[in-house]
């Protein structure tokens, strides 16, 4: 199974630090106008929040895996939740490319799959070079297509 590219976690660790400055802020105004929380406190919680950010980050990174086999797309990822998707290519209606502007700064982009049906129509794999999104796009398409006619009555 492929890993994601390592820059991804300075992504999400950075997810979990915005998370922990918005529960500073949040802590803050309830001191403000509410309840008075000691300022040890609010240091503590967020701390504590960061930490488990950066944790999360990390421990997401490590299970975090997808696979190309003959007849699907595979994917490993969750911490709290584990969670284990598998996408046959016939499945696959088209493939897109993304680029947010953090990930461009990280010199990272993301493929995302979208697939027939109602229910998590859409794949994501986030934490690629933009080569191998590009790759991985091509790749999925090309299957895709060559499943699609296997799959032809």
């Amino acid at each position: 199974m492929e890993s994601l590219h390592p820059r991804i976690r300075l992504l999400w660790i950075a997810r979990g630090a915005l998370a922990a400055v918005v529960l500073a802020v949040a802590l803050a105004a309830l001191d403000q106008w509410l309840v008075a929380v000691p300022p040890v406190a609010i240091g503590i919680v967020v701390a504590l929040a960061l930490v488990l950010g950066i944790v999360y980050a990390i421990r997401l990174y490590q299970v975090w895996q997808f696979e190309l086999q003959d007849d699907a797309l595979y994917l490993e990822r969750g911490v709290v939740t584990f969670v284990e998707t598998a996408v046959p290519f016939v499945r696959v209606q088209h493939v897109d490319t993304q680029f947010g502007p953090v990930e461009r700064v990280l010199g990272l982009s993301s493929v995302v799959v979208y697939t027939a049906g109602s229910r998590n129509a859409d794949v994501r794999i986030p934490g690629l070079t933009p080569d191998r999104a590009r790759s991985l796009q091509d790749t999925l398409r090309e299957l895709a297509v060559e499943s699609e006619a296997e799959d032809a009555v």
